[in-house]
């Protein structure tokens, strides 16, 4: 087996297509930690208004508003070498296609409970927010944790059966603000649904485009277009009843743009030409620039309105940030530097629910931080090291057998 270019040497060694490299899992945990950390904000006072989520109708983005399309590019980025190892397997279509729609369940039910706990009526419910969230993170949990294969079989489908039954009792006892009183509903899916739909969109042109380029580009192409004719509210009613996040184009083109880069990046690294792979990438993300430039003007530059500038701009950013971790990571050898932040990149789903067990344990136990902590740069610092602290959790976690697999 072939192995990694070392440093002596990056420009011209081949390298192998390896299942997992290094530079997306590390990619993939510091946009994890963004997501935490910007998260966080809302607890802190006197910050920068470029750190934050810029407001809908604004023409404009902050470093909020850069992260969940990171995240979804990112799964684009990981699909190709996803499929190839299944697809090495054995698997053929069919079954591809069955372990996308399980992970896209996974994903839509996680969401859509997430995101009616924003809106819960807590006294007609019964249960404050808080704890509806911990209740629904532990059912996930019990539902998808990679059980050791030395668990006895009926303790795992005990296990699962309970957390599936408690998450169909709370969706039955829920009820939503508003009057009448609103029940459960899947609202606008959450951020873990929106991912699953792009997600969905991505897997299956990416299984039944056969690592054919052509194909993802022209799919990534039509994603680009619908983005611009929903923007334009050019497009029929007919469609309505697809999910925006197809519909729309632009959050499942993120995802299909990162299925591209990922493809390219295959190719290239067959080849073992870092030189002329990175200058691809980097006239691919100028283009995306320009191309973001060219449509702002019509639409806007905003996360809250998914325009296609945001698409545009926000891709060019992930491929920039993925060619220097790349750099470092794969061809230098400096994995170690971000060892502090790499259960992010692998138990990734596990670390985006610590926040909501971090708030319910805080609010339960009646923590209140000072508020010269939650000001300025020090609260800033706080919520860095906060987003750390949940990151370290889950690794702990993970080592004791806790790992979340859809």
């Amino acid at each position: 087996m072939q192995t990694v270019p070392t440093a002596a040497d990056p420009l011209s060694k081949p390298a192998p297509l390896v299942s997992r490299v290094g530079a997306i899992d590390v990619l993939r945990g510091l946009t994890m930690v963004l997501m935490i950390f910007v998260n966080d904000l809302w607890s802190l006072t006197d910050i920068p208004a470029w750190l934050e989520h810029v407001e809908r109708g604004v023409d404009g983005i902050g470093l909020a508003d850069v992260v969940f399309p990171a995240f979804l590019f990112i799964v684009g980025l990981s699909l190709p070498f996803a499929i190839q190892a299944r697809r090495a397997k054995g698997d053929n279509n069919g079954q591809l296609v069955g372990h996308v729609l399980s992970r896209t369940v996974g994903l839509l039910t996680m969401g859509v409970f997430l995101v009616n706990g924003e809106s819960i009526n807590e006294a007609a419910t019964g249960m404050p927010r808080l704890m509806w969230n911990v209740l629904a993170c532990v059912c996930f949990i019990l539902i998808w944790n990679l059980y050791p294969k030395t668990m006895p079989a009926w303790l795992r489908t005990t296990l699962k059966g309970l957390g599936i039954t408690v998450l169909v009792a709370m969706a039955f006892v829920y009820r939503g603000e508003g009057e009448p009183v609103s029940r459960f509903a899947t609202h606008w899916w959450g951020i873990l649904g929106l991912i699953g739909w792009s997600y969905l969109a991505a897997a299956l042109v990416t299984v039944f485009a056969h690592d054919r380029l052509v194909v993802l580009v022209i799919a990534w192409v039509a994603f680009a277009v619908l983005s611009m004719a929903d923007q334009a509210h050019l497009l029929p009613a007919a469609v309505s009843f697809i999910p925006s996040a197809i519909s729309g184009g632009t959050l499942a083109g993120l995802s299909m743009g990162g299925v591209v880069v990922g493809t390219l990046f295959q190719h290239y690294r067959r080849l073992g030409d870092n030189r002329q792979m990175t200058l691809v990438f980097v006239a691919i993300s100028l283009i995306l620039i320009g191309c973001s430039v060219l449509t702002r003007p019509y639409w806007g530059l905003s996360k809250l309105g998914a325009t296609p500038a945001w698409l545009f701009l926000c891709s060019a950013f992930t491929i920039l940030a993925f060619m220097v971790i790349y750099w470092l990571v794969d061809v230098y050898g400096k994995k170690n530097w971000f060892s502090l932040i790499k259960p992010a990149g692998t138990d990734t789903l596990l670390c985006y629910l610590m926040p909501y067990f971090a708030y319910a344990l805080t609010t339960a136990l009646s923590v209140h931080l000072p508020a010269r902590l939650l000001t300025g740069g020090i609260g800033l610092l706080q919520s860095v090291l906060f987003a750390l602290l949940c990151v370290w959790v889950a690794g702990r976690l993970s080592k004791l057998g806790i790992r979340l697999k859809l």
